[in-house]
């Protein structure tokens, strides 16, 4: 069996390599360091803080040092704008060979019948499915009804209605306090601003997806799209489901499962839980419960694929040919059979954390999780999430503050804290680490006192209680000890 490519257990491939892995950062560092040395001392206090943390945002992880080091290369020099075969620019067929192999990479481990791994991000990777959709479903249509082939062959009258048309849609999404996201149409991002959007949210009793609720809302509203995934929802999702709400309102299904997507590829969520074989159209990042490096990616049915296949000059510029390249590496690592075995302990930590929490009568949204994050209602410690955030952070834990359902402190200094499994899962932690975990957090949640400074303020103010911060300190070292970050790897 070989051994997980950052914590040299067994899981996944890699650490064979770790002191080639060594010796050839600290070679990069020493040429670093010799035009920019503060960039090289960065770069080593980053690795040394990331290794005595305990990382539980649920939207990061570690990537492999096979990931790592495929984007310091030169396809960081090339142009090459377009699709496979079909490029802008002249030279590129090694660019063609990398986004090749990560497509294919994609469709197999996804088991689906397109892939496009020129995104960004995940903002990106959505605009890009926005847009194919938008082509497919309003554009298409109308040039045909026009009997033209091409939107320049259009006249400027027929253009303006063409272009009011696309900007007159309607987009159905998540709220963003029931575990939404941004990009699901919300006005302060381009999503929100390029719909007329509405939003479904949980049931207000139990926190849970109200199916029925959802199909009345679609129903009523009758969208063009309905976005299903989430950023801080702690359960799984039926996409069956949704894409019966979807086909009864004539609505596009888009999927957006950046954070879970590494438990699709791990086979954790199979049958009706699987987003693929249901949505028309599904984006995820590359990085989060994937292991791979900042980026995104569209998988699509094939009467979408084409417009997707455009994103490039459409939404997005220049691929990034060396996060292609990076993208094909940590995919080709996701379709090891131990990738399989790294995120079912995903899920099972994220199960011991909630049950950490709830047997020390911490309030969780749901009341538990049955995915890779926990949602923490921290009002019952009498703190916001601000609050609540900073004092983890004092102690070595580092999370982020998260709106709770209904939230009465709103999106900015929030109610909850949301905590996610998969970067200490591939440090190695298991079902007791998070057990321990849960009670570091609620020794420094019941620490931490908020201030009494009046105004806006107080919402973020708090007080440590003397000792808190050196103890958790210290057993978070214990923890992280006996669950190095890339063991072996020497600066």
């Amino acid at each position: 069996m070989t051994a997980d490519p950052v914590t040299s257990k067994a899981a996944a491939p890699g650490a064979e390599y770790a002191e080639t892995a060594s010796a050839a950062y600290r070679a990069a560092l020493q040429v670093i360091e010799s035009v920019e040395p503060r960039i090289a001392a960065a770069t080593r206090k980053e690795l040394a803080d990331q290794r005595d943390s305990l990382k539980l945002i649920a939207s990061e992880n570690y990537a492999s040092p096979a990931v790592l080091l495929t984007m310091g290369t030169w396809f960081s020099d090339k142009y090459a704008e377009g699709t496979i075969g079909h490029r802008f620019y002249a030279g590129c067929q090694n660019v063609d060979t990398v986004e090749s192999l990560a497509a294919e990479h994609a469709r197999e481990l996804f088991s689906a019948p397109y892939a496009y791994v020129q995104p960004h991000s995940g903002i990106d990777a959505n605009l890009v499915a926005f847009w194919a959709i938008l082509a497919t479903r309003v554009e298409a249509p109308s040039l045909a009804e026009l009997g033209a082939k091409h939107v320049n062959e259009l006249s400027e009258n027929d253009w303006e209605t063409l272009r009011n048309k696309l900007g007159n849609q309607r987009l159905l999404g998540m709220s963003l306090d029931a575990g939404g996201h941004l990009t699901h149409g919300f006005r302060p991002n381009i999503s929100g601003k390029m719909f007329h959007q509405r939003s479904y949210g949980t049931d207000p009793d139990t926190g849970f997806l109200d199916y029925s609720a959802v199909a009345e809302a679609a129903r009523e509203f009758k969208p063009l799209i309905i976005v299903a995934g989430y950023s801080a929802y702690p359960r799984r999702v039926n996409f069956a489901t949704m894409r019966e709400i979807a086909d009864e309102v004539g609505a596009t299904l888009m999927v957006d499962m950046a954070h879970f997507a590494g438990l699709v590829a791990g086979k954790v969520f199979t049958g009706e839980e699987d987003p693929v074989p249901h949505a028309h159209v599904t984006t995820t990042t590359t990085h989060k419960s994937l292991r791979g490096p900042r980026g995104g990616m569209v998988l699509a049915q094939p009467e979408f694929s084409d417009a997707v296949d455009k994103g490039c000059p459409m939404v997005l510029g220049g691929p990034l040919s060396h996060v292609m390249a990076a993208k094909a590496v940590a995919l080709a690592e996701a379709r090891q059979p131990a990738f399989q075995v790294y995120a079912q302990r995903v899920a099972d930590n994220a199960q011991a954390l909630a049950d950490g929490f709830l047997k020390r009568d911490a309030g969780l949204v749901t009341g538990g999780t049955d995915n890779h994050l926990v949602l923490l209602d921290v009002t019952s410690f009498g703190l916001t999430g601000r609050q609540a955030e900073s004092a983890l952070l004092d102690a070595g834990i580092v999370t982020n503050r998260n709106s709770v359902p209904a939230d009465p402190n709103g999106a900015w200094y929030t109610s909850g804290i949301r905590l996610g499994t998969p970067a200490l899962t591939t440090r190695g932690f298991g079902v007791d680490d998070f057990d321990r975990v849960a009670e570091l957090i609620v020794d420094v949640l019941s620490n931490t006192q908020p201030s009494a400074t009046a105004g806006k303020l107080s919402k973020a103010k708090y007080t440590l209680a003397d000792g808190t911060a050196e103890r958790v300190h210290a057993a978070s070292a214990e923890l992280l000890d006996a669950n190095p970050l890339y063991p072996g790897l020497q600066l």
